[in-house]
């Protein structure tokens, strides 16, 4: 099995034709293709078949352990879907392992009962519906039935090419107190219709007093309560109902920011009490102290739609993660910056002093008049020095894709390092980027990056202090 342990200095050229230091650590290479990435799903500039086959390809050249570590940490990010296909080829390359590497992976990535079927099927689709399935990854799925009561398996108890009585007859899980009857049932297929909203509303119940009776036993999942803000709005659901449940924040955890943005556009009448919703979350985060410099692309790249069924893309989610960050910097400088990539010129404008919603929305709206073409860090940098030249930030973050169109007399790496701490926060799946070199690059959409960035930068403190006491002795 080959591993590259070492990032080896290759020249190449991100999609917007600036030069970039091209990692050769495998390791690397797919932290940043999964983080960023909504599987099968297509990026501006490359179809998600293609970072499909390299997800499997890096995969199959890291280390097991780590390819267990990132699938955990992708899923606990909000992932869904790039997790499992690391499962599949966990099953290939830690198969020989005796520490039931595996199975305990695969137990603590599944989260949903739908993922069981989910995974499944990307095993036989990989490797073919007669092939036999792991015994680690059985072993795995066997345990993850254990987390599912008889509602959450009838929930996701749906017609697909593999059902989840496909799974549990594969699997064999040892039925416990809580399960034992609800098992059974799935193997008969007799499993009591769940009480879920789809459920109901399909066998023609009204749909107001369906929603505020699911309000008010807590059965409504906060995504689904965001997508479904506007069915209840039209429904005249109970004002008070739908307010106390977005306040509760129950499951929000799990959430990515931008979400709130996407049912806030679907539901204006309900903005206010979202974006509260949001700021609320925020106030109860970590914070991130000192000055904080934070540059967001919006750029023609930044419109690439998250998924096929969305209407959000990733400068929104761009957008989401800078008002993240006003939520929880001691003090925050936020820039949006793009320009016309024909004529080699970058534009970099100052985001309004607003939080929450409010200010993501004001960050997307910026696009047209910046140009929206690329992104040119170095120029972007050289300018904000000028605007700013007293100013020495904490940390500087750049929000991007990383498709940079500096041009080739202005290497990435050289642009101008504004911050003691630099990092690029990568909102998508790009072999190459810009992010290598002088700048700490960190991947994905929820606050985890936040909570990176702060945790490498309490490590950095305590080498300085361990550095600085051997100094002294």
């Amino acid at each position: 099995m080959k591993k590259n342990v070492k990032a080896l200095a290759k020249k190449g050229l991100t999609h917007g034709g600036a030069p970039v230091v091209v990692s050769t650590d495998s390791l690397l290479l797919l932290r940043r293709t999964i983080m960023s990435c909504f599987l099968w799903e297509d990026t501006f500039y490359e179809d998600g078949e293609s970072i499909a086959k390299r997800i499997k390809r890096l995969a199959a050249e890291v280390a097991p352990e780590h390819v267990a570590a990132l699938a955990i940490e992708a899923r606990d990010s909000g992932l869904r879907h790039a997790p499992l296909l690391l499962l599949v080829s966990l099953a290939k390359t830690g198969s020989g392992r005796k520490d039931g590497l595996v199975r305990t992976t695969v137990e603590r990535v599944i989260r949903r009962a739908d993922e069981l079927s989910e995974l499944l099927k990307l095993y036989w689709d990989e490797n073919g519906k007669d092939a036999s399935v792991s015994g680690q990854i059985k072993k795995g799925l066997a345990a993850a039935f254990a987390k599912f009561d008889a509602y959450r398996l009838a929930k996701y108890d749906r017609p697909s090419e593999v059902k989840l009585r496909d799974v549990l007859r594969l699997a064999h899980p040892r039925p416990n107190q809580k399960n034992a009857d609800a098992l059974a049932k799935l193997n008969a297929g007799t499993l009591e219709s769940p009480d879920t909203w789809e459920v109901a509303l399909s066998t023609g119940a009204d749909k107001k007093e369906t929603f505020e009776r699911l309000l008010r036993e807590e059965k409504l999942g906060y995504l689904a309560l965001l997508r479904n803000l506007r069915n209840m709005v039209q429904a005249k659901v109970d004002r008070n109902l739908i307010m106390k449940a977005l306040a509760d924040g129950r499951g929000s955890d799990m959430v990515l920011p931008f979400r709130y943005m996407a049912a806030a556009r679907a539901c204006p009448e309900m903005s206010g009490p979202l974006d509260d919703a949001f700021q609320d979350r925020l106030r109860r985060n970590f914070r991130l102290p000192g000055t904080t410099l934070v540059v967001v692309d919006v750029s023609g790249s930044m419109h690439s739609p998250m998924s096929g069924k969305s209407d959000m893309n990733r400068m929104d989610a761009g957008g989401a993660l800078a008002a993240v960050a006003r939520g929880i910097c001691e003090d925050a400088i936020i820039y949006a910056t793009a320009g016309s990539d024909m004529a080699r010129r970058h534009k970099t404008s100052l985001v309004p002093t607003t939080r929450g919603l409010a200010l993501a929305d004001a960050i997307t709206k910026m696009s047209g008049p910046l140009g929206g073409g690329g992104i040119f860090l170095t120029q972007c940098m050289s300018f904000i020095r000028e605007q700013h030249p007293d100013v020495k930030f904490d940390r500087v973050i750049v929000i991007t894709d990383e498709q940079d169109c500096s041009g080739s007399a202005d290497q990435p790496s050289k642009a101008p390092l504004l911050g003691r701490h630099n990092y690029i926060i990568n909102v998508a799946s790009y072999q190459n980027g810009i992010g290598h070199g002088n700048w700490t690059t960190v991947h994905g959409f929820s606050e985890n990056v936040f909570k990176y960035i702060l945790e490498n930068e309490r490590a950095k403190a305590m080498d300085e202090l361990i550095q600085t006491d051997a100094q002294l002795l």
